[in-house]
Formats: C-alpha cells, sequence, structure tokens
C-alpha cells in the first residue's frame, strides 16, 4: 500500500483525537521581501497547515521554495507578512521558550563545555544547580556524550556537536523542537549515525518535531508525515502520511512501502520544476 495523499485544500486527518488541538498551527503565512531594485520577492504564498502534538513532521520541497523560512517564522526569528503561527494554541510573536531550534550550522558556544552548553538555558531561567545536573546528565546520556562533559566544542566532530545542540534543545523542554537541516553538512555515514539516534531519542521524547531536509530518504526514515512544499512562491503541494511502522532502522529503505512513497515524493518535485519552466 502505497503513501496517502492528502492535497491542501482538503480538511486534513491528523491523527489526533478529536477537540485535541494541534501543537503547530500555520494559518495563511505569506512571506514577502523587498527587492534592491525595489520590487516584491515572494518566499511564502497563503500557507496553510496543521502538525498534531507528538508528531514529527518533515517538510521537503525545492531549493529556493522557503522551507527554512518556514521554520524561522515558527521560531519566532523573522515577522511572516501576512497570517498567524501558533504553538500550543498561542501565537507566536517573538522567540521564546516554548521552540527549540537546531540549525545547520553548529551553534555551540565555543567557550563553554559540552555540559556547560547543554544547561546554559536552564541556568538562564535560573534553574536550581541540582536540577540541571540531573537534566543535563539525562540529556547527556540519551546523546551518547557523558564522557566528553567536559570537552569544548573545538574537540569534537561535527556529529558531536550537533549531538550537543540536540541535548541543549531537548533540555529545556520545548513544546516543539524545529530542526533545520540538522544534517546536512555531515558526511553520509555520520548522518546515518544521527539519523539513528535522532529517531531513539524523539523515541523517548515524543517531542513535535518539525525538521527540514533536502534528503528524502531521510524524509520518509523521520518522518510521521511529510510535507511536500512547491516551488517559489512557497506552498504546502501535498501531504503524505508515511504508512511504515515503528521502530524504523536505515534497512528500511529497500522496503516496498519505503521506495514507492519515495517515488511519490520525487513525481511531485518533479512535476513542480516542470511547471516552473
Amino acid at each position: 500500500m502505497g503513501a496517502v495523499a492528502i492535497k491542501q485544500e482538503e480538511p486534513a486527518v491528523t491523527g489526533q483525537q478529536p477537540g485535541t488541538p494541534p501543537r503547530l498551527r500555520v494559518e495563511n503565512v505569506s512571506l514577502r521581501y523587498r527587492t534592491p531594485e525595489g520590487g516584491t520577492f515572494s518566499a511564502l504564498e497563503n500557507v496553510s497547515f496543521e502538525v498534531p502534538d507528538q508528531q514529527f513532521a518533515v517538510i521537503v520541497g525545492p531549493s529556493g521554495c522557503g522551507k527554512s523560512s518556514l521554520l524561522y517564522l515558527t521560531a519566532g526569528l523573522a515577522e511572516p507578512t501576512e497570517g498567524d503561527i501558533y504553538v500550543g494554541g498561542q501565537l507566536v510573536d517573538g522567540p521564546g521558550a516554548d521552540r527549540g531550534m537546531v540549525f545547520q550550522s553548529y551553534t555551540l558556544f565555543p567557550w563553554l563545555t559540552v555540559r556547560q552548553n547543554v544547561e546554559f538555558g536552564l541556568k538562564r531561567r535560573g534553574m536550581p544547580a541540582a536540577e540541571r545536573r540531573e537534566i543535563v546528565d539525562y540529556y547527556l546520556d540519551e546523546v551518547g556524550l557523558r564522557r566528553f562533559e567536559n570537552n569544548y566544542p573545538k574537540q569534537l566532530s561535527g556529529g558531536m556537536m550537533q549531538r550537543v545542540a540536540i541535548a541543549r534543545a531537548l533540555a529545556n523542554d520545548p513544546q516543539i523542537l524545529l530542526m533545520d537541516e540538522p544534517f546536512g553538512a555531515l558526511d553520509s555515514q555520520t548522518r546515518m549515525q544521527m539519523q539513528q539516534l535522532l529517531l531513539r531519542v524523539w523515541d523517548h521524547s515524543k517531542k513535535t518535531v518539525v525538521f527540514v531536509t533536502h534528503d528524502i530518504d531521510e524524509a520518509i526514515l523521520l518522518g510521521d508525515r511529510v510535507y511536500v512544499m512547491g516551488a517559489r512562491p512557497g506552498r504546502i503541494k501535498r501531504i503524505l502520511d508515511v504508512p511504515i511502522e515503528r521502530p524504523r532502522s536505515l534497512d528500511m529503505v529497500m522496503d516496498r512501502q519505503f521506495i514507492e512513497m519515495k517515488r511519490e515524493i520525487l513525481g511531485l518535485l518533479h512535476d513542480d520544476l516542470e511547471e516552473a519552466h
């Protein structure tokens, strides 16, 4: 059985309990910029979708379609030209502790150790030292970095730095974890290791995740649902449920359901590129 496709204009079946509000709701969001020539550049146009609580949502689409812009708007790092974004029913009007962000580039504080980086947000909130220690210990164990807790970022590999970034984001207990191609700069072997680690950590935490990637295999392997974006101006072209049961492993990339869904996503992206030309 292939992936179940849901067109944006039709009501999306979210899988959440009736009456339960979605963890993320994006309503008619558009994003436009002024060009140096005085014209207008549309990055996103009338984007609407929902992500239920505890869902691992993955956004894929052509380069320049606004995937990362959508994530930055959700993080409160930019404002939409039109429309609204709600996290946990609250309007996003700036950055907040209810959203954790993991970027593609390594964003650790180089002057802090691994432990100090993970506890940074907790310390700023004034959390007692004993409670901070317990939380940091837990997440360092989760990402397999306890024995590197006193190392500095310059002493870590790229994959290890992203483990620290994930632990730091989760330690603050956000309502939603936003991940902007976090494994894009890693070599293929490290990337597969990080995918497996993220699957395990997510299975334990069940945090709502919105994950942006160019990698279709990665999208299917990680996601409960894949949101396929169309070419600029960005829009949600199709929403696909991933019909593959959890837990998942890298071996599943050869399964029939996996290949069928990959073919469907590739077809959607190919069709969109054809339309653009």
